[in-house]
């Protein structure tokens, strides 16, 4: 019997999506950043790679919400290329 992939919710649509389809964030030493490896110590949440849920998810402030950190304007552009993709 195989077991299924690991499921996330996304911050924003909040819906149960495969971990690997969706983009990690993760705080550590109270600066988020993106964790591409899924494997970053620290608090994280997880995002839709669509344009959408990036920018519902800036306009609802989800991630302050799921993260207790303010994300700074470069994470938020790096996550904006990999939302456009």
């Amino acid at each position: 019997m195989q077991k299924g992939k690991p499921q996330r919710m996304c911050i924003a649509c909040r819906q149960m999506k495969d971990k690997t389809s969706l983009v990690r964030l993760v705080v550590q030493d109270e600066k988020v950043s993106v964790d591409e490896t899924f494997k970053k110590n620290g608090r994280g949440a997880y995002i839709c790679r669509a344009e959408e849920c990036l920018k519902k998810a800036v306009k609802t402030k989800a991630f302050f919400r799921a993260l207790k950190a303010e994300i700074d304007p470069e994470t938020l552009k790096e996550l904006e290329s990999i939302c456009k993709n």
